[in-house]
């Protein structure tokens, strides 16, 4: 039952969906961070696997499709897995940026 489950960010959305945990500003770079890596690595991979030949699953509108999701679902697991710094990266440019408009008063 839920009520006899321990209460984790998991049981918590689903008591109250409609509510989403409250990230702070450091989350949330982490999050923005790590979304924009893997947009990136998606694009690089997706022209990698253009060179790629497929064999029977090359050619045509099924093999366009399947190739960006391949693409997706790799470059997630690389930026997940921090293989890059490109998250890294992104997420102090964002601090840095955070840290200026704050001194400004922008």
């Amino acid at each position: 039952m839920i009520a006899d489950a321990p209460l984790t960010r998991q049981t918590a959305t689903i008591l109250i969906p409609n509510q989403q945990p409250k990230l702070g500003n450091a989350d949330k770079e982490a999050k923005v961070a790590n979304e924009f890596a893997s947009v990136f690595l998606t694009q690089v991979v997706d022209e990698m696997l253009q060179t790629v030949d497929l064999g029977v699953m090359s050619g045509g509108h099924a093999e366009e499709t399947w190739r960006s999701f391949l693409a997706s679902a790799i470059a997630d697991e690389i930026a997940n897995s921090g293989a890059t710094s490109i998250s890294e990266n992104v997420r102090s440019a964002i601090a840095r940026y955070r840290a200026i408009s704050s001194v400004s008063g922008e």
